[in-house]
């Protein structure tokens, strides 16, 4: 086929081997937690661009890449960005969860305040792109676009969680301040903000279980 070459990656690992690598992922992404309790401690650059090039390797409908992040470390850009955040969870908190929601929220122990927007050394906003445009300037689809930005996004943490990082995903509703403050552009849709850094030696996180693979499962053999 024209355009096409070969796998450029087949491991044909044994059984055994297969077996193994995925008990020693599991048990790594089985200790990730979302972190609300950030160090100030730095984190390269680097680091956070080869994170955001293993999340832009991820499949997506028609190979539209249709994803856009922006990485901020600028402290103004994370203040304003705080301020903005926080007034659309008060308004959440105070007039638009319902007390269903509030309940389920009570656990996590979370509210309105978001310290942790400045205190990160890292926010990354991932944007959808609802259409894409040619070099003409002409608009053209985007297929399976939320789906593709959601696959992103868990690869982008998991990336994140196996590069030794601690993170929060952050989603503010409405969250149109982030276009605003970052100046992205109309074709272009705050999905997720990601919130990366070390965990603050004094980090706590709820006593949570996990559903294990019965509840979350079917098998048919």
């Amino acid at each position: 086929m024209k355009n096409f070459i070969s796998l450029p990656y087949n491991a044909n690992f044994s059984d055994d081997k297969m077996l193994n690598l995925s008990q020693q992922f599991n048990s790594s992404i089985q200790n990730r937690r979302t972190v609300r309790d950030f160090s100030n401690r730095t984190v390269e650059k680097d680091i956070i661009e080869q994170c955001i090039l293993a999340a832009g390797s991820a499949p997506s409908g028609a190979h539209m890449q249709p994803w856009h992040f922006v990485a901020i470390q600028n402290s103004e850009i994370k203040s304003k960005i705080r301020v903005a955040a926080e007034i659309e969870e008060r308004e959440f908190y105070e007039h638009r969860a319902s007390p269903e929601w509030l309940e389920a929220l009570k656990p996590l122990g979370t509210n309105s305040q978001k310290p942790f927007l400045e205190k990160a050394p890292w926010l990354i906003a991932v944007f959808a792109k609802r259409y894409g445009i040619d070099t003409k300037g002409k608009r053209f689809k985007h297929y399976y676009t939320p789906e593709s930005v959601g696959i992103a996004c868990g690869i982008l943490i998991t990336a994140l969680h196996q590069s030794g990082l601690a993170t929060l995903t952050h989603t503010p509703s409405p969250m149109g301040f982030l276009k605003n403050i970052l100046q992205r552009p109309d074709n272009e849709r705050p999905y997720l903000l990601v919130v990366c850094g070390h965990p603050s030696d004094e980090a706590k996180v709820p006593d949570l279980k996990r559903l294990g693979l019965g509840k979350v499962s079917t098998f048919f053999e």
